[in-house]
């Protein structure tokens, strides 16, 4: 089954330059146990309309999705103070409730229309659930502040999150005109 991953630019998501075309990718909302990390990084450009601002719950460095309808995504990328000591409480109290709804956009530059496109994305929130390997759960976020980009200040984070059991869509994309639907979770029998 092919694989869509992708290596996302975290400074060209935070400081967008027009001349620049390396993919980038946001966590626009997520909610984690029931707790909303907040969209407070509000000065993150819209890579299709880069005149125009985007509140980002993070700026994603790495994406990962076998494309399977039953397989996780792994995100990987940078949030604010406030949205790590969220996340690190819900670690910390060993979050019970592992229910995650999220959006999410990765942007490509097309070379042959000279545009920025969404390459992975969907129309309404996805749910998940953060998933687990043995008793461990994939999701963790760094105490030391990011490097990478010093200000704002901001902290790596990881989540890997299954589908939920019900059939939700997620849009791939190779070009601006060539898109394709794929199922993320089914329904399951009664």
């Amino acid at each position: 089954m092919p694989r869509f991953s992708r290596s996302l630019d975290v400074y060209q998501g935070f400081n967008f330059k027009k001349d620049k075309q390396s993919n980038v990718g946001v966590l626009l909302t997520m909610k984690v146990g029931g707790k909303e990390l907040k969209a407070d990084l509000e000065t993150i450009k819209d890579p299709e309309q880069p005149t125009k601002d985007i509140k980002a719950v993070g700026v994603l460095n790495h994406y990962l999705w076998e494309t399977g309808s039953t397989d996780s995504m792994y995100f990987a990328g940078q949030i604010s103070t406030e949205n790590r000591q969220t996340l690190a409480m819900l670690i910390l109290n060993d979050l019970t409730n592992i229910e995650v709804e999220f959006s999410y956009a990765i942007y490509q530059f097309d070379p042959l229309e000279k545009k920025y496109f969404k390459s992975s994305f969907h129309k309404s929130a996805l749910k998940g659930l953060v998933e687990k390997s043995g008793d461990e759960l994939k999701v963790m976020v760094d105490d030391d502040p990011a490097e990478e980009v010093t200000s704002p200040q901001n902290f790596t984070f990881q989540i890997g999150i299954k589908p939920q059991p019900q059939e939700q869509q997620v849009t791939l994309a190779s070009a601006p005109q060539m898109k394709v639907e794929k199922k993320w979770g089914f329904k399951s029998g009664k």
